[in-house]
């Protein structure tokens, strides 16, 4: 089976203080260490092992800068085959259709069974792995959390929906699924296997490689356009408990009956 995965360099928030610029217009980034995007990263731990199992390749592939590459050389470490960066300055600015766009036309050069993407990357959206879906005219399904290859044309997988309730389908190949979280446990990589890849040759492809319209991709007429960032302000009634578990628990009980949430 040929699968092609597709990654997102983030910013790593567990250790960073994210901050908001002085105009509004972006986050600082000067310091920032930037990391796989942590559903990308469930999505490629999947595919190794659905690999593992079957047999095939995992091609992974981000768009982006010398960061992306460092993403898809870590990927390649967990046990990726192939890497492809997909770096031009006419792809900058680019939203979610955009990026969709792109990826489209990466697929298009290869010749592959399976898509998966994160369920979401770091501004939430959740809309490439459905848009690049439309695109391809190929089955989609999101939020997936299992996998079984079933034939050489077919996968059953689950999805996590409303209520904590898990939702069971068959889906035909080709196909794009976005990857929740959990799905599996991520493998550790070894710094043996990061000094193994560190000089692997990774293609870089751009508008020509591609065969793309840059007006399709870059910020000359996106339907989405990013106007600001803040930091919502705590309301004048937010009120933080403190005390022991069991101070805060009355505490909260009495503030449920005064608003009439309990009796």
């Amino acid at each position: 089976m040929e699968i092609l995965v597709c990654v997102k360099c983030v910013p790593e928030t567990a250790e960073h203080q994210i901050e908001v610029n002085r105009d509004g217009s972006d986050i600082e980034r000067d310091d920032l260490v930037y990391s796989v995007n942590e559903w990308d990263n469930y999505a490629v731990e999947e595919a190794i092992q659905i690999v593992e199992r079957i047999g095939g390749s995992v091609t992974v592939v981000s768009v982006g800068d010398e960061a992306a590459e460092e993403v898809i050389r870590t990927a390649m470490a967990m046990g990726a085959d192939n890497g492809i960066l997909i770096a031009d300055t006419a792809f900058e600015g680019s939203d979610g259709k955009g990026i969709a766009f792109i990826l489209k036309a990466v697929i298009e050069k290869g010749n592959y069974d399976l898509i998966l993407t994160g369920a979401q990357a770091d501004d939430g959206a959740g809309q490439v792995g459905g848009m690049l879906a439309a695109m391809l005219d190929v089955p989609y399904a999101s939020v997936v959390n299992s996998i079984e290859v079933l034939t050489d044309a077919q996968l059953k997988i689950g999805r996590e929906i409303e209520g904590g309730n898990q939702e069971m389908n068959e889906i035909a190949f080709p196909c794009v699924l976005s990857i929740q979280t959990g799905i599996n446990e991520p493998r550790y990589v070894a710094i043996s296997r990061i000094l193994k890849v560190a000089s692997a040759e990774i293609p870089v492809w751009g508008v020509n490689e591609l065969g793309l319209d840059p007006v399709n991709v870059a910020l000359s007429d996106p339907r989405l356009k990013r106007v600001g960032y803040f930091i919502p302000q705590l309301a004048d009634s937010a009120e933080i408990l403190k005390g022991s578990n069991e101070e805060i628990a009355e505490r909260l009980i009495d503030l449920l009956k005064i608003k009439g949430g309990i009796k």
